[in-house]
């Protein structure tokens, strides 16, 4: 619609926050607590009737709504700061399992048994760490690059539609890329298999995700009217 003065109206660019208050750093937390939790339940494969998946399948939505809360409220650049933080202190997470197992223990029968339940529980850590890393890396950036580009053509409207179209992308980029590389950890070696996890894990990862859309837009209405900043910065 052109202006009284003849030019095209600009659309106005999309509103984020700063960092300075509280908030981030708790969402930050729990995003890298998630995770780090995930990693060690990704260990293991769970059957559930005709259901393959792993042991990390009830926490690791959570992560990907944390980034949503993220994106939308302070953007892209800082969503992918949490991203790459929440990373970095699980492969720091994985090392300490490294250095917990190679430390010497006690050589009766009961250590020896806790040495190998260690060594069970926490030795696949560091590959499926590994998958974690490059899947939720991809995955959650795509996500997060989705949702703020959507934002700027809408602004404020449509945060339904940002959250649950930018769920799809990022969620089966993330299981593609993680099923692939953790498939062999937790014991899938057959093609049905593998595609029954690929898909279980994409299916429910975007049903939860769709599911917690209603409280997610709740909590991101909360936060922006809590964070002093929000509407300060117009770029990210």
């Amino acid at each position: 619609m052109p202006s009284p003065s003849g030019s095209t109206l600009s659309k106005p660019a999309p509103r984020f926050a700063s960092i300075g208050s509280p908030y981030f750093g708790i969402m930050l937390a729990v995003m890298a607590v998630v995770l780090i939790l995930s990693n060690i339940g990704a260990s293991k494969g769970v059957v559930l009737g005709p259901i393959i998946t792993d042991g990390g399948f009830f926490l690791f939505p959570l992560a990907y709504i944390l980034g949503d809360v993220m994106s939308e409220v302070y953007g892209f650049k800082v969503a992918r700061k949490a991203i790459i933080t929440s990373f970095a202190l699980s492969v720091f997470a994985s090392l300490c399992y490294w250095v917990i197992i190679i430390l010497p223990g006690f050589d009766d029968d009961y250590g020896v048994a806790k040495q190998a339940a260690i060594e069970g529980a926490l030795g696949p850590v560091p590959q499926i760490v590994l998958a974690s890393l490059l899947a939720f890396l991809a995955g959650q950036t795509i996500n997060s690059w989705i949702l703020v580009k959507m934002k700027e053509r809408t602004g404020e409207k449509s945060l339904w539609a940002r959250l649950m179209g930018s769920s799809v992308v990022g969620e089966f980029v993330d299981t593609l890329i993680f099923c692939s590389i953790a498939a062999s950890v937790i014991g899938i070696s057959d093609v049905g298999s593998f595609v029954n996890y690929v898909l279980v894990g994409f299916l429910y990862k975007t049903a939860v995700e769709f599911l917690f859309v209603p409280v997610t837009v709740l909590v991101v209405g909360w936060i922006k009217k809590r964070e002093p900043s929000y509407g300060e910065v117009a770029a990210s």
